[in-house]
């Protein structure tokens, strides 16, 4: 990334102030959000508030910007778990605007996060999960590299409703295609 890496007209970066209005408005609409991400209301200020504390880049979760043709598309995070502190991973994210879906921005996003988190963290493995009916989602996920580790049965609950999540990991000795 070193500041800003490029992947075929995306890129990533830190979160500025400029781009807090539109990720507002992203995660507090639930038609922006699309059909696996709405969970409800909740506070609309909290990234507003974090990236005041430490710019969405702390110790347990980062947060960078996808641009894509020099305008904001979305964010992409990662954030730190794990069950031994000797051993952490990373679990990884993205949310794009509408507009930038369906482009193959957040596949390009989603591998130049996984570029930065192995070349910047000791990280042995990262992890993804989406619902089990987010079938692009887990196609984007297979073309990066994750593997298919299982389906964890009822973990998120949305729009009245248990759901299903598939769980994906990479290793940092996986081959990448």
């Amino acid at each position: 990334m070193s500041d800003e890496r490029a992947e075929e007209g995306v890129s990533l970066r830190p979160i500025v102030e400029a781009d807090l209005s539109a990720i507002d408005a992203l995660l507090n609409e639930p038609e922006a959000l699309g059909e696996f991400q709405w969970y409800g209301w909740q506070d609309p200020q909290r990234f507003r508030r974090r990236w005041a504390e430490n710019g969405l880049l702390g110790d347990e979760q980062w947060v960078f910007a996808v641009v894509a043709g020099g305008e904001f598309a979305g964010f992409v995070a990662a954030g730190r778990a794990g069950v031994r502190p000797a051993a952490p991973y990373w679990t990884l994210g993205v949310q794009l605007l509408p507009k930038a879906r369906g482009r193959g921005i957040g596949t390009r996003a989603q591998r130049l996060l996984v570029d930065y988190l192995f070349a910047h963290t000791p990280v042995m493995r990262l992890e993804a999960d989406t619902e089990a009916g987010n079938l692009a989602e887990q196609r984007v996920l297979e073309k990066l590299g994750f593997t298919r580790e299982g389906v964890q049965r009822a973990v998120t609950f949305r729009a009245g409703e248990w759901r299903d999540v598939v769980r994906y990991s990479l290793l940092r000795t996986d081959p990448r295609p």
